[in-house]
């Protein structure tokens, strides 16, 4: 890890917070915040969803005014009530935001999405493009970005993309008509592949080099420890600590946003000799994208499975749930030889599935908790054929408690929480049926700390009773502390299998990368 640049104790304060609080009809969702924000640093901002992190945020941009007598923010020189800034306030005070999904206009170029809020240059009365062109090169130039003008915003890397946003939202800064004191950056390697993060990285040094405040905000907490100078933890609506990263762990990190050890992350599993009875077998198994695979896995035991994309471990999963079904080779679930065709099918043998992709393939956001807690178990909450909302509310009553799940109440639509509280009720969906096989595709991929350390201790619940759980992670240290055992998958083949002292992200990195080469 490379370290981050050192603290500079005596750098001037750009951005200051004092006792901001926010509070709405369910609670307080941000209880006297009170830190400091440095010029030229970069001040990582984290916390579990929920953690008061969003809230911050929008009492900065003014979108979401704080309490009255809710606290102060400095700027500079400039102090006003928390509860009276606005949008307006805060762009003329010099604080700048680019969000997750960075706000681009696709079917135009750089220069032209640069531009865009911006007095354009005129000659003769119209648009003077090499003007505008040049005026681009010069502002990308300032921060390094090596990309041309003319280019469709649309087909550039999604790091360049952003990019570009966060060198339109300095351009005041770097033409000097108004300084920018800070910047925040919301998520912005989120949706990045990993061979974009680092060039991300590097663009928001540059920034901070320039002199701006760069609050960063992000799950990620290698990236955090080594971009960052300074970092603030919220947990709950309620400041934790302001710290500088130098000398900072990730175990300590993580207890500070989770709120206890690290030792109760990754809950401990049972050894080898303590597991149950084979529960699914496939031998000599074919399906599209999956090729001759053998795997046995046990009551009681967590299999992880490690590959790249395209390496057929999604579609392994999907020959157990019947999505995907095999086209050779043997299945058996407790001892017998089955044929799984259909999802319908593997539900009748205990089987359940998280898939990868959350929104689009498990939750439905325009029902309520409830409807989506009780979408497994129909027949469980129904009387002669027809549902029972007194049953599936005192289903989805007793999984909210037991699960943890963060929401209003029952009835709040699913698209009301947040990422880690979702998970949490489609993977109560499936514990409430007592699975015998849980196929996990990416668990807590876009899920905040506290709320992986809750789905982690589910997971390990349902295998402490004597479930097997079959885990996919592009995750590897998550990979190796949850599993037992992780097999290895390349071109749809299993390569290699890694256990016991050898099963560390290190190793499997290792392996991952070289049976690809062997096979490519």
């Amino acid at each position: 890890m490379t370290a981050p640049p050192a603290a500079t104790e005596n750098r001037r304060v750009a951005v200051s917070v004092e006792n901001v609080s926010k509070t709405f009809p369910g609670g307080r969702a941000l209880d006297q915040a009170t830190f400091n924000i440095r010029a030229g640093a970069v001040h990582g901002l984290v916390g579990g969803n929920g953690s008061g992190k969003s809230t911050l945020v929008k009492c900065l941009a003014g979108v979401q005014p704080a309490d009255p007598n809710g606290g102060t923010i400095t700027v500079g020189t400039t102090t006003v009530a928390a509860s009276e800034v606005t949008p307006s306030w805060s762009r003329h005070a010099g604080l700048r935001f680019v969000h997750q999904n960075p706000a681009v206009f696709a079917t135009l170029d750089v220069a032209e999405n640069l531009a865009a809020g911006e007095p354009l240059p005129l000659r003769y009365g119209r648009v003077d493009r090499a003007a505008l062109h040049s005026r681009a090169r010069t502002l990308l130039d300032y921060f390094d970005i090596d990309i041309a003008t003319t280019a469709t915003v649309g087909d550039l890397r999604l790091a360049d993309q952003t990019m570009i946003a966060i060198a339109r939202a300095l351009q005041d800064h770097v033409t000097g008509r108004a300084p920018v004191s800070a910047i925040v950056l919301d998520e912005p390697t989120a949706a990045l592949p990993e061979e974009e993060v680092a060039v991300l990285l590097d663009a928001v040094r540059r920034v901070a080099a320039a002199g701006v405040a760069v609050v960063y905000i992000s799950h990620r907490l290698d990236e955090i420890l080594t971009l960052c100078t300074d970092l603030t933890v919220l947990r709950d609506g309620q400041h934790i600590t302001t710290t500088t990263t130098d000398g900072l762990t990730e175990k300590t990190l993580i207890s500070h946003i989770v709120g206890r050890p690290l030792d109760e992350v990754f809950p401990k599993s049972k050894t080898r000799s303590a597991l149950g009875p084979v529960v699914a077998s496939l031998r000599n198994v074919y399906a599209p994208g999956v090729r001759d695979v053998d795997l046995d896995v046990h009551g009681g035991e967590i299999l992880g499975i490690a590959g790249l994309l395209g390496s057929g471990r999604s579609e392994l999963l999907q020959v157990l749930f019947g999505s995907n079904p095999a086209s050779a080779g043997t299945v058996t679930v407790d001892g017998d030889t089955v044929a799984i065709p259909s999802p319908r099918r593997a539900m009748d043998l205990g089987i359940a599935y998280v898939p990868e992709h959350r929104d689009l393939e498990a939750a439905f956001p325009d029902q309520t908790v409830a409807q989506n807690i009780s979408a497994a178990s129909l027949p469980a909450v129904s009387t002669l054929n027809r549902l029972s909302r007194r049953r599936e509310r005192t289903l989805a009553r007793r999984s909210i408690t037991d699960y943890a799940i963060r929401t209003r109440n029952d009835s709040a639509l699913m698209s009301s929480l947040s990422g880690g509280n979702q998970q949490k009720v489609i993977l109560a969906r499936w514990m409430s049926r007592s699975p015998r096989l849980l196929l996990l595709d990416e668990p807590t991929q876009g899920v905040d700390v506290g709320a992986r350390t809750d789905a982690y201790a589910l997971i390990r619940r349902a295998v402490t009773a004597g479930a097997a759980a079959i885990l996919v992670s592009s995750d590897f240290e998550e990979l190796a502390d949850m599993s037992d055992r992780v097999l290895v998958l390349d071109n749809g083949r299993i390569t290699a299998e890694v256990s016991g002292h050898d099963l560390d992200r290190h190793t499997l990195t290792e392996l991952v990368f070289t049976t690809k080469e062997q096979s490519a």
